[in-house]
């Protein structure tokens, strides 16, 4: 004869084996994702790696200048005079660190600073 506390633990015991059975699934699928994402994770640092052969193979100087003398008339290109560099001190103000009017708080925003900004000479570019 079956006692009611028999009957109980049956219940326990295959609502324990339910439970069990479905966080095995769920941790197989977990880890299924997790295989399908390291997997694209490889692909993406193999791509990686092959652009970045690619960009040291395009870049190298041998190559540039074959290609400069093979399109010396189209491209016509000349060294850049000495004249032409400019010194860190020649440079404009960075808008940041342009002077405010007195009592006017910095914008929240940066376009605000940047429209205020566009209206001020430096006296560094030739009108």
């Amino acid at each position: 004869m079956l006692r009611t506390i028999d009957i109980v633990l049956i219940v326990i015991m295959t609502a324990a084996a339910a439970v069990t059975y479905t966080i095995k699934h769920q941790a197989e699928n977990k880890l299924e994702e997790v295989r399908k994402l390291d997997a694209a994770i490889k692909l993406e640092e193999d791509t990686i790696d092959l652009l970045k052969a690619d960009w040291a193979l395009l870049t190298q100087p041998n190559r540039l200048e074959r290609l400069v003398a093979a399109f010396a008339s189209d491209l016509q290109l000349a060294p850049t005079p000495s004249t032409q560099l400019a010194q860190p001190e020649e440079l404009p103000m960075l808008r940041a660190d342009l002077p405010r009017p007195e009592g006017e708080e910095a914008p929240e925003d940066g376009i605000a600073a940047v429209i205020q900004a566009d209206n001020i000479n430096t006296g560094s570019v030739a009108h």
